[in-house]
């Protein structure tokens, strides 16, 4: 059994999509201006639903937004795991 793990560290997050060829990205529909909307990383194949970001642009969102990074390092198997979750920070 593989545990999640939870961080808001810009940099544990980023290696860990980067490992993963994951890209930081916001859901194309819910943008508005200059704000991103709905984070995601983008992992292939491209998902043309999602328009890329600048690491600075996701962390800029993300940390105004106080959310944290849920995420699983390896599957049950031992295989390196792409599963992630946004999740609001709980008062």
């Amino acid at each position: 059994m593989s545990l999640a793990k939870i961080t808001r560290d810009h940099n544990t997050i980023r290696h860990w999509a980067e490992v993963r060829g994951g890209r930081p990205s916001a859901v194309r529909q819910m943008r508005s201006g200059g704000d991103p909307g709905i984070l995601r990383l983008d992992f292939d194949p491209r998902d043309d639903s999602l328009d890329p970001l600048s690491w600075d642009e996701f962390f800029k969102r993300f940390d105004s937004t106080r959310l944290s990074f849920l995420y699983q390092e390896e599957t049950g198997d031992g295989k390196k795991s792409r599963f992630y979750k946004l999740i609001e920070e709980r008062h």
